[in-house]
């Protein structure tokens, strides 16, 4: 149990500190991209859109692994999954850095407008996600972890990752359509 309980308070101190870090930096839309986009939160979700289709083929990819599908997996489906996990991990530094320099942890009223809780949510659940990233990198290279951590790790991140697009992602598109270019 020493692993498990280690690599949940490293990603819980990892969490808070993303949190915190985020909530004092001043935002700011120096040193960020967009890709082409029209703005930086149109790209943010575009990105983002893209990471939640790597997450659910991450589940796909692990239960197909682990013979839950019921078919044999091809010899290279471990490498395809290890190589989209490490994209969308790379991805989300990527727009989570462009969440905290650009937006930062917002609450209360910014700029005359009252945050929304889905936006707080989001923003909670996000740090929490770099944060479950810790635990399933431990879950994966811990050869002393009991055989339950891995799949809880994954389905940790998976259900937060998910969680964070559709709040982000997942209502921009409902609410406004697909970003424009």
């Amino acid at each position: 149990m020493a692993v498990p309980l280690g690599a949940f308070v490293a990603g819980a101190v990892v969490a808070l500190l993303v949190g915190v870090f985020s909530k004092v930096h001043d935002p700011t839309l120096d040193g960020t991209t967009t890709l082409g986009f029209k703005d930086v939160r149109d790209m943010k979700v575009a990105v983002s859109t893209v990471i939640g289709v790597l997450a659910v083929g991450q589940v796909v990819g692990a239960l197909w692994l682990y013979g839950k599908l019921g078919i044999r997996a091809p010899s290279w489906l471990g490498m395809a999954h290890r190589a989209s996990g490490s994209i969308a991990l790379l991805l989300a530094v990527f727009v989570g850095y462009h969440c905290i320099w650009a937006f930062g942890f917002q609450t209360g009223t910014v700029h005359g407008y009252e945050v929304p809780v889905r936006g707080i949510v989001h923003e909670v659940l996000a740090c929490a996600v770099f944060g479950a990233v810790v635990v399933k990198v431990v879950a994966v290279r811990s050869k002393r972890a009991p055989g339950w951590f891995l799949p809880v790790a994954g389905g940790l991140l998976f259900a937060l990752l998910i969680v964070v697009v559709l709040t982000s992602a997942g209502w921009y598109l409902d609410a406004k359509g697909w970003p424009s270019r």
